[in-house]
């Protein structure tokens, strides 16, 4: 009973952790929003210059090449990663029946 107990608290203090992670992450973003507006309003032409090569820069990028050779490392490191999760799976079950 005291562990689910403790379970229950930790997943409380969790949850808090990630809703003050969530505020303090959209209020950061909501400032720099802000911040980029009034930057906009006072320097248009700059802002559309920093657009235009922001373009520029991405569309000369690799993109489908980064996103695919991403995809298959990912694809890659998964199996490895699936058996690990089922080795531990069958670890904590054997230790399980034994206690």
């Amino acid at each position: 009973m005291r562990k689910k107990d403790s379970m229950d608290q930790q997943l409380a203090g969790n949850e808090d952790i990630a809703e003050r992670g969530l505020r303090y992450t959209k209020d950061q973003f909501e400032q720099i929003m802000g911040q980029t507006e009034d930057y906009v309003r006072e320097n248009p032409t700059r802002a559309v210059m920093y657009a235009v090569v922001a373009g520029l820069v991405l569309d000369r990028l690799p993109l489908g090449r980064i996103l695919g050779g991403l995809t298959r490392l990912s694809l890659l490191a998964l199996k490895p990663a699936i058996l690990i999760y089922g080795a531990t799976k069958l670890y904590q079950a054997a230790q399980q029946d034994e206690a």
